[in-house]
């Protein structure tokens, strides 16, 4: 697969990069564009306070034309809390899409938006204050009604960002968990 794999708030750190290596180890071709230019991040706080002053429409742009010269071959989408966010949006707005893999994060869905059961596979912590069982609960069935087949899986006690092993989220054995059934699904595409 290809896979467009964006960062979160924290920014391009190791993890993704980690990530990216697990990914071509198994046979994937990866991107992984910087949407914050270089910049990252040691608190949330201070990647929140950056997305702010950016903009939503300049980071979607960015993650546009990073992933444009590469949409044509059918690209799956996958990102790390924003980089969730980011890809969700990408995904659903490009028909030549194969799948989507969201780790830690989920986004908005505008109300006409149609995908023909696009692959979506959703990992997340249970429980995670960015990520709300009520949330959540409205957001598989918009994405149902939107067209897409969606698994998500949960982590029990793990933290927000519990594949990054540089963060206090870190949980070795859900990440690993995650990693291997991301893994299936990629290759089930």
């Amino acid at each position: 697969m290809n896979i467009m794999l964006f960062h979160s708030t924290y920014g391009l750190r190791p993890a993704v990069s980690e990530a990216a290596d697990r990914l071509r180890e198994a046979g994937h071709e990866v991107w992984t564009p910087d949407l914050f230019e270089g910049r990252t991040f040691d608190t949330v706080e201070d990647g929140m306070e950056f997305k702010e002053k950016t903009g939503k429409e300049e980071l979607l742009k960015r993650a546009v034309l990073a992933a444009a010269p590469y949409s044509d071959r059918g690209l799956v989408y996958a990102g790390f809390s924003l980089g969730a966010s980011v890809a969700q949006t990408l995904a659903l707005g490009d028909d030549k899409t194969r799948g989507l893999l969201l780790l830690h994060g989920t986004s908005d869905i505008a109300p006409n938006v149609h995908v023909d059961e696009l692959p979506v596979q959703l990992h997340v912590a249970e429980p995670d204050p960015f990520e709300t069982d009520d949330w959540l609960n409205a957001w598989y069935l918009q994405m149902g009604r939107a067209g897409a087949d969606v698994e998500v899986y949960r982590y029990a006690g793990a933290g927000h960002l519990y594949t990054d092993p540089g963060l206090p989220d870190y949980d070795a054995e859900a990440a690993e968990a995650t990693w291997r059934v991301a893994l299936g699904f990629l290759d089930s595409l």
